[in-house]
């Protein structure tokens, strides 16, 4: 579920409908895979990986500008709120 996850295309709003279904699935199947894994917790990590996902860009070398909302870029802050510390 988590290559599903991580390498799902998101390029719309229906993708990203989509994706936010696999996220909640991979949460109910797999809370303890989630370092983040209450509300709480959960939103803390979201806001600070928003404001250092520029970094996230940068090194990975994706040509990717989290200045400009997409549903890709909303995606990866989800993705990251998981596990960042």
């Amino acid at each position: 579920m988590t290559d599903e996850l991580y390498s799902k295309q998101i390029t719309s709003r229906k993708d990203f409908v989509e994706f936010l279904k696999l996220l909640h699935k991979y949460y109910a199947s797999k809370p303890e895979d989630w370092e983040n894994n209450t509300l709480e917790s959960f939103l803390k990590a979201l806001s600070d990986y928003a404001d250092d996902i520029p970094k996230y860009y940068k090194n990975t070398k994706q040509d990717r500008s989290p200045e400009t909302a997409d549903w890709h870029v909303f995606a990866d802050m989800l993705k990251g709120a998981i596990v960042y510390e």
